[in-house]
């Protein structure tokens, strides 16, 4: 079986070799790499890696960001030439954790009728800098029982989806899912767990808040147009990046000793130190291990699980009532514009006074 990984970045220095390295040694075959104007050394680290073998590297000018269209043409490279068997779609801030053995174990495992599967993101929250790297740093990520639900927050419950090869996929923004698939999709099982660092030091959120300026793709009626910041947490990081408060906004989302003790006490946070400890081992030339998990492990992943489909709920809440709210302002605007047109008619059957 060959796993093969998109990845869209754009200076992403501080966080790409640990990316790669963890990957390559969790199953994965190759990375195809879209670089999107990186000017950090973000292209001398993937130009290394790409030596090596195990990533080829797609060149984008900076310029608008059209991450739907870029990373459906990886998918799509992946199934016509690279003979991939399963496609991994991801961000540089994700680190996929299987659950046991390795990635290609766990999805060697799926029956032949599933084609789609669902990843479970785990999100670790950024904590007061000390020169260290974000993985030995950032060790505390929300509980599922967090209120975190919230559209303006950066760590809303959300999964990922990884998937069997497709020459014609199209992978909507995000990677949440496949657009107009065929393929059916494996539910209520998330073998693979996605640890995501989205907020790792102040410089790096000033440097994403400004970039979340440029435009992005968006689908409207099956025509591409483009728009802001595709969330209300970009938009704000956006904001607070045009207003000179990067620094600010990083404060009020990090947590300090104190905030940290309070999480864990009251079950907000959990440690989670797998992926520091993956990184040491890969730093010192050993290959990091997933264990299988225990059966109280899985019992918490359980629970974890009917979390995050509450939280599906609740979305789904939302935008019903965001939809017929719109649905509300086009009949009040068709309403209107039928009676401007109905009067229209009449002043005309009139004739001039």
């Amino acid at each position: 079986m060959k796993l093969v990984m998109t990845l869209l970045v754009r200076d992403e220095e501080d966080v790409i070799e640990s990316h790669l390295e963890f990957h390559l040694a969790a199953g994965v075959d190759l990375v195809i790499v879209t670089d999107n104007g990186s000017v950090d050394g973000t292209p001398a680290i993937l130009e290394r890696f790409e030596r090596q073998g195990r990533v080829r590297v797609i060149q984008e000018p900076a310029g608008d960001f059209r991450q739907r269209e870029w990373v459906t043409r990886m998918a799509r490279l992946a199934a016509t030439e690279h003979g991939a068997d399963w496609v991994l779609n991801s961000d540089a801030d994700e680190f996929w954790w299987p659950r046991g053995g390795s990635l290609q174990e766990v999805l060697a495992a799926i029956p032949g009728r599933y084609g789609i599967v669902q990843a479970f993101v785990r999100h670790f929250v950024p904590v007061s800098e000390d020169g260290g790297s974000f993985a030995e740093r950032m060790i505390y990520r929300l509980s599922p029982q967090a209120p975190i639900n919230d559209p303006t927050s950066p760590w809303r419950p959300f999964r990922k989806v990884v998937h069997r090869a497709d020459p014609e996929a199209d992978v909507i923004e995000g990677s949440h899912a496949l657009r107009g698939s065929t393929f059916r999709p494996l539910r209520g099982w998330y073998p693979i767990e996605v640890l995501h660092f989205p907020i790792r030091s102040r410089a790096q959120l000033t440097r994403k808040g400004a970039v979340w300026g440029s435009a992005v793709e968006k689908y409207y009626g099956g025509e591409r147009v483009l728009a802001g910041p595709g969330t209300a947490y970009h938009a704000l990081a956006h904001r607070a990046s045009e207003e000179g408060r990067s620094v600010e906004y990083y404060e009020s989302l990090a947590f300090d000793e104190r905030g940290i003790e309070q999480g864990l006490e009251e079950g907000v946070l959990r440690e989670d130190t797998r992926l520091r400890d993956a990184v040491r081992s890969l730093h010192t030339g050993d290959m990091p291990s997933f264990p299988r998990p225990t059966v109280a492990d899985n019992a918490l992943y359980a629970v974890d699980a009917a979390v995050l489909g509450e939280g599906d709920v609740i979305r789904a809440r939302r935008w019903l009532d965001e939809l017929e709210q719109r649905l509300s302002a086009v009949e009040a605007n068709a309403g209107i514009r039928f009676e401007r047109r109905l009067r229209s008619l009449v002043r005309r059957r009139r004739g001039p006074k």
